[in-house]
């Protein structure tokens, strides 16, 4: 069973930044590590992804305001956010996907607001 902790998030002014970070631990198989999130009212959508080959996808809406990092060894990954606008308003969720066995698993989810 693979438990997810995360860390991070919380409240920032328009502009600011901040750092979301994941821990896997109980499968050496993630072949994927990502970071989701879901505002209110709204279908949870992806963030940015990295994989265990070490190709990183980052959503239109953030790119070049986000940054994703993976470390395969360790089954960490980080989410830098830069210049944040209020839209980014969400619950940020840890995903992996574990190759393997083909299973997904989600953090509990961290709170993300930017508002002045």
């Amino acid at each position: 069973q693979v438990q997810l902790v995360e860390s991070g998030g919380g409240s920032v002014q328009p502009g600011g930044s901040l750092r979301l970070s994941c821990a896997a631990s109980g499968s050496n198989s993630i072949n994927i590590m990502a970071w989701y999130r879901q505002a209110p009212g709204k279908q949870r959508e992806l963030v940015a992804s990295t994989t265990s080959g070490g190709s990183t996808n980052v959503a239109g809406s953030v790119k070049g305001r986000f940054a994703i990092s993976g470390d395969n060894a360790k089954n960490t990954v980080s989410l830098q956010m830069n210049s944040l606008k209020p839209e980014d308003t969400a619950v940020y969720y840890c995903y992996v996907f574990e190759n393997f066995y083909g299973k997904t698993y989600w953090g509990q989810g961290t709170q993300v607001t930017v508002s002045s």
